[in-house]
């Protein structure tokens, strides 16, 4: 009985020391103990041509769009066009009724003609004035005659030499009215052209050639016009025939717009027909949209505000010159206020190196010191007290493309750039024909670190494991 325990125990024990050698000998052999395997896509660093591109969306509107506001107020009494009519320079759009503005012009006449009336009389008294001081002088000469002969008193002297002056301070009287009444008939000639003008503003004519692209007014409506501020605005007047799309750009992206890049248009209305048009930028605004003081400036800077700067892109005729012939049926191809997509060319190269855009990402380069009293962690959100005067690193970030070396995943910096929707310039950092790694994205973007193996990823696998989750 004894003796079967103790054989037992040695095959036990032979058992074990098998075990313990067999996992030693695949260890040493790599086959157990490996690290694992991260699962990758691959790509190949090579040549292709690149169009850097910024994308905006806008309105298109009219080059030239004139709103016509009365200058004067009243009822409307003749409406001579409707929405969409062609109308020439010159041509009779609306009249307003132009009663009061008749009454007030025939008073301004009026007014006119008796200012005119008042001047003759005061030159009709300048002329009596001037008889009587002539009267006045002779008389006074003949009254110092007498005096120096001593006929008369000083006294008789004194009178005469009083009408004299008397004489002559109503002649000075009278031309001074002749003045006044000359006054009073240029302030009334020029309330005649006053009303005169008026009178001519109850009739409105086309400033331009274009279209009648809105109107807002209807026959026997009231309007509302003064000269020194614009009124009701009536209707617009168009040049359908050149057209634009109003786009805002992100500021990030403004400083790669220049004027004359050419841009590609999708207008929505004609996204059906997969129809894409030509376009070429011709203004860029110098002020961001909203900036027009210094509050609207303070306000810009809030930090859920977004700095945009308005774009113009010229859509160029060549470009739907066959819808244009069509315009007789059809109208114009473009309305005022329809939806369109701009793809702004602003650079391309031809045969660069380049990558898959998902290629390169971002990591940590170095550390520096930046005071601060608080720290915030970012993964469980709460707010660590961080001592006064000491020290919280900031990091520095750099791009980098991972390199597939022999199932290693080695770490490159690059210098990057323009870019497109799928590749990105390769300045420096990387060889033509090298194997980089190019997804999945949270693999380049944060779980892929030097060194680690990697191996390629298998898509029917990958879409097995979507079937299975689904």
């Amino acid at each position: 009985m004894k003796k079967k325990s103790n054989r037992i125990w040695w095959i036990l024990g032979g058992l074990v020391v098998l075990i313990v050698g067999g996992l030693v000998a695949a260890k040493q052999a790599g086959l157990i103990g490996k690290p694992e395997a991260t699962e990758v896509d691959f790509a190949t660093v090579k040549r292709t041509d690149i169009t850097e591109r910024v994308s905006a969306s806008g309105r298109v509107q009219p080059q030239v769009e004139v709103k016509i506001s009365p200058d004067v107020s009243g009822e409307i009494i003749g409406l001579y066009v409707n929405e969409g009519d062609p109308v020439k320079a010159g041509q009779l759009l609306c009249r307003i009724r132009p009663d009061n503005y008749e009454s007030l012009l025939a008073r301004a006449r009026a007014t006119v003609n008796q200012s005119r009336a008042q001047l003759e009389q005061t030159k009709a008294a300048v002329a009596q004035s001037s008889a009587r001081l002539i009267r006045a002088k002779a008389d006074y000469e003949r009254q110092q005659k007498l005096y120096a002969d001593k006929v008369i008193s000083s006294a008789d002297l004194e009178t005469s030499a009083a009408n004299y002056n008397v004489a002559k301070q109503e002649v000075e009287a009278a031309n001074a009215n002749v003045r006044a009444s000359s006054f009073n008939i240029k302030s009334a000639e020029a309330s005649l052209r006053d009303a005169t003008e008026n009178l001519r503003k109850t009739t409105i004519y086309s400033p331009v050639n274009g279209t009648v692209s809105k109107l807002n007014i209807e026959l026997g409506e009231r309007v509302v016009g003064t000269s020194q501020m614009a009124g009701t605005e009536i209707m617009r007047i168009a040049n359908l025939q050149n057209m634009e799309v109003r786009i805002n750009v992100n500021e990030n992206d403004i400083v790669r717009v220049n004027l004359n890049d050419t841009a590609d248009i999708e207008v929505d209305s004609y996204t059906m027909t997969g129809r894409k048009f030509k376009g070429v930028v011709y203004e860029i605004a110098n002020t961001a949209n909203g900036l027009t003081s210094s509050a609207g400036a303070a306000a810009s800077l809030s930090a859920d505000a977004v700095t945009e700067f308005e774009v113009k892109v010229k859509i160029l005729n060549s470009s739907y010159a066959d819808l244009l012939a069509q315009k007789d049926k059809k109208g114009y191809p473009f309305k005022p206020g329809m939806t369109a997509s701009v793809e702004i060319l602003t650079d391309r190269k031809s045969n660069i190196l380049a990558v898959p855009i998902a290629a390169v990402t971002t990591r940590s380069a170095d550390s520096t010191a930046i005071d601060t009293a608080t720290m915030k962690d970012n993964q469980n959100g709460t707010v660590n007290e961080v001592p006064a005067g000491q020290t919280q690193k900031k990091e520095k970030t750099k791009e980098i493309v991972f390199v597939n070396a022999g199932g290693k995943a080695i770490q490159r910096n690059v210098t990057t750039g323009i870019s497109d929707f799928e590749n990105i310039e390769i300045l420096s950092g990387l060889k033509e024909g090298e194997q980089i790694i190019s997804g999945p994205f949270i693999a380049v973007s944060k779980k892929l670190k030097n060194d680690d193996l990697v191996i390629k990823r298998d898509p029917k696998k990958d879409k097995k494991k979507e079937d299975k989750e689904e």
